[in-house]
């Protein structure tokens, strides 16, 4: 597929990044085309978005979910607190979110993509076998969004799964 086919189909927007500029939002659609073809190609799309622009992030959420489908956990990891860190900037809050107080949740923006990336980190720490990590995570989100629309009972399923199989 030529780029200016994929440049074409990008600004269909595929996939919906939210509110992000143009150049970003075109490198992001080009990366997920060519994530089941070629993931090296994607990371690298998704690297330039990042480079481009760190404070969007939806990049941060492309790179780590690819490095996690890929096994990369380590890369995974390192994303995910770089997103986390970026999106709690954003917010107002502290970097460490043992600091987070529910008051300052919303439902959106990056306090919601804050919660998402811990329930993320959550999960990654489980697949590096840091179940203390993990549940510190978990037990973070069971404070600040206990009904909320962040989802984390799968997460916190394999957590109980895993430490009561240690």
């Amino acid at each position: 597929m030529s780029d200016a086919k994929i440049i074409s189909i990008a600004r269909e927007d595929l996939i919906s990044f939210g509110d992000v500029p143009d150049a970003t939002n075109a490198l992001l659609q080009r990366g997920v085309l060519a994530y089941r073809k070629d993931p090296e190609a994607a990371e690298v799309l998704f690297q330039e978005a990042l480079a481009l622009d760190p404070a969007q992030l939806p990049v941060y959420y492309c790179l780590y979910k690819i490095y996690a489908y890929r096994g990369l956990i380590d890369n995974a990891l390192a994303v995910a607190k770089a997103g986390l860190k970026e999106a709690a900037r954003q917010a107002g809050w502290s970097d460490d979110f043992r600091r987070w107080e529910r008051g300052a949740v919303s439902s959106g923006g990056p306090e919601r993509f804050a919660l998402y990336t811990l329930k993320a980190l959550a999960f990654i720490h489980l697949r590096r076998g840091e179940t203390s990590a993990a549940q510190a995570c978990l037990d973070k989100l069971a404070e600040l969004a206990p009904d909320s629309e962040v989802d984390f009972t799968v997460v916190a399923a394999l957590a109980e799964k895993v430490a009561g199989g240690a």
